[in-house]
């Protein structure tokens, strides 16, 4: 019953997890909510292997570990920032440096890169659309349910 889904597809199990890592003064924006991706500067705050396999459209690679202010000097601190990682932890963290350095509009993406897969919005790899999702883990795969896992 814990695992069930909730009206959104998404499991109640998943909803907890996620809150339990989300600041809540930290905003964030359900894949549902974004009309126009385009609209932001959309950044990937995910290890080079996870980016590699796919990543949302137009996504500029900036890391966790590896991630320096540099990664994001051709960035437009005025103009929105959507960040994701895998789930949304990560994401907040480089959203806050973003924050805490000048950038005025971040958003964390809410259930990160799984939850925009499970949603069926589309991920890309060199260009072309692709079903692959890097999961960080064989544990953080368990919520993937549209696409196929890569670890």
């Amino acid at each position: 019953m814990f695992l069930s889904l909730s009206a959104n597809g998404q499991s109640i199990a998943y909803k907890a997890l996620l809150s339990s890592f989300y600041d809540p003064e930290f905003p964030v924006l359900k894949p549902a909510e974004i009309k126009d991706l385009s609209a932001f500067q959309v950044v990937d705050s995910r290890e080079k292997e996870e980016f590699e396999v796919s990543h949302l459209k137009g996504a500029h690679w900036v890391g966790y570990d590896s991630f320096e202010l540099a990664n994001v000097k051709n960035l437009d601190k005025e103009k929105p920032v959507l960040v994701y990682c895998t789930v949304g932890a990560r994401s907040q963290d480089i959203g806050e440096k973003l924050k805490a350095n000048g950038f005025k509009e971040v958003y964390n993406l809410y259930g990160g890169i799984i939850h925009w897969s499970n949603e069926g919005f589309p991920l890309y790899h060199e260009g072309k659309a692709t079903q692959k999702v890097h999961t960080y883990s064989r544990s953080w795969g368990i919520w993937l349910n549209k696409g196929e896992k890569v670890y």
